[in-house]
């Protein structure tokens, strides 16, 4: 039973993974039209100082092998900032976690009701991402492009914590 459920998970899986393929273009051409791709590649923000975002980023890439998505880039800081695991299940959560910071876009809602849909197990890290992101400072709008060269760790505390309301 256990081995045809993890057999089961793998084609759900290899489903989404195809239709995130077909879609993800479809999702910069038309929901990112406005933005244009960053100046740095990811051997240039190796060169960033240390304790920067644009390090931390580039030792992302290295790390997990991965390339630089033109457009895409603010993604893959999310990743960094939130804690979010890059396998598929947390690229879910971590759409929750946007719907919970306060993104709203028909792409995300496809994320999530497919997530739902195909990987139910999860529901439970979903809704725990969906309150993290209610929990953190709005973040979804910002260019982090603009902030590679600031310190990585007060970055992603300042973004953790929820806006405290000050009372005169």
């Amino acid at each position: 039973m256990l081995i045809k459920f993890l057999v089961m998970k793998k084609i759900r899986i290899k489903f989404l993974l195809f239709i995130y393929d077909k879609t993800q273009k479809l999702y910069r051409k038309y929901f990112k039209k406005k933005k244009r791709q960053w100046q740095f590649n990811e051997k240039q923000l190796l060169e960033f100082q240390e304790d920067s975002l644009g390090r931390k980023l580039g030792e992302f890439y290295n790390s997990h092998g991965f390339t630089m998505i033109p457009k895409m880039e603010n993604h893959d800081v999310h990743h960094l900032i939130t804690g979010c695991g890059t396998n598929f299940e947390d690229e879910i959560a971590m759409q929750f976690l946007l719907l919970g910071n306060g993104k709203m876009n028909a792409h995300l809602l496809a994320a999530i009701g497919l997530g739902i849909i195909m990987l139910p197990e999860y529901y439970k890290m979903y809704f725990n991402a969906y309150k993290k992101g209610q929990n953190m400072r709005a973040f979804h709008h910002i260019n982090f492009e603009e902030l590679l060269w600031q310190n990585f760790e007060n970055l992603k505390n300042f973004f953790r914590q929820k806006d405290i309301p000050v009372y005169y």
